[in-house]
């Protein structure tokens, strides 16, 4: 159930991020990253009002914060670097990051998958890395810079991923609450001290990458609780695929050959981590 869970929580996120990188394009994406995340909180007290879970305690409320400067950090930068770049090369250049930093950390923690659970996290990485158009060239060429910054995303969204795991299993959805509250005062934060002035216009696609977000880190979170961090991280960090294909769709972006064959992998892993879990 967990890589259904994990592989569900991939697809929306790329969904969010196509979102929030096309918002991106119109505002600040400090800006896009503070009202999504606005947003997506007044969703999240609905389904805690629903769900009706104990508070958790303070532990939990301490990593669940510390993850939300992480996801802040891994959301502003992806998103700016989405704008910026092409979204073919920066979508999956973040996911290889974000798959590396959890899975080092799981094992770290002393999680050990079986062999072909290992062989599926080594040809999902490799399939991440394919769809970054490493072999052959992007239809749309990226600076280093964006590719850069683009890495450093992958950093923050690696980090939220460790910090989500440390949470107990019995928090609820409560340390997601503390993370937005987090990103959010952070985010305020930046925006006062850059003076970027106030939005004339709220981009409706920014309001739907906050709701996916928070719909991607609900699955995440209830995967990562059913699993290990090692191998639900990893299945997660394949969301590129579902934002390459907006891209190539919407935008009329090219992927290559390399990365069709990284799309392929993606599969193979998935279905490697699934029977070897």
């Amino acid at each position: 159930m967990e890589i259904v869970l994990a592989a569900a929580a991939a697809c929306v996120y790329g969904l969010g991020d196509f979102c929030g990188g096309r918002a991106s394009r119109e505002a600040d994406s400090f800006t896009v990253t503070f009202i999504g995340q606005i947003f997506s909180v007044l969703i999240l007290g609905v389904a805690l009002i629903v769900l009706a879970d104990p508070v958790a305690p303070s532990r939990d409320w301490l990593w669940g914060a510390a993850g939300g400067i992480g996801g802040f950090v891994g959301l502003s930068m992806f998103y700016f670097a989405l704008a910026k770049g092409s979204m073919t090369v920066v979508a999956p250049t973040t996911a290889v990051v974000s798959a590396v930093v959890p899975a080092a950390a799981g094992i770290g923690f002393g999680e050990r998958p079986s062999m072909v659970a290992y062989v599926g996290v080594l040809v999902a990485i490799i399939g991440i890395a394919l769809v970054t158009g490493a072999v052959g060239a992007a239809h749309a060429p990226t600076p280093r810079r964006i590719m850069m910054i683009a890495v450093l995303g992958g950093c923050g969204f690696g980090w939220m991923f460790v910090c989500l795991d440390r949470t107990s299993e019995d928090s609820g959805m409560w340390p997601l609450l503390a993370a937005r509250i987090a990103s959010i005062s952070i985010a305020a934060i930046v925006i006062g001290a850059r003076r970027t002035g106030r939005v004339r216009r709220v981009p409706t696609l920014a309001l739907w990458a906050g709701l996916f977000d928070m719909g991607a880190n609900v699955l995440f979170l209830l995967a990562n609780r059913e699993g290990l961090l090692t191998l639900v991280s990893v299945i997660t960090a394949l969301y590129p695929v579902s934002t390459i294909v907006l891209a190539i769709r919407l935008d009329h972006e090219r992927a290559t050959r390399s990365q069709a064959v990284g799309m392929v992998c993606a599969g193979l892993a998935l279905a490697l981590v699934a029977v070897g879990r």
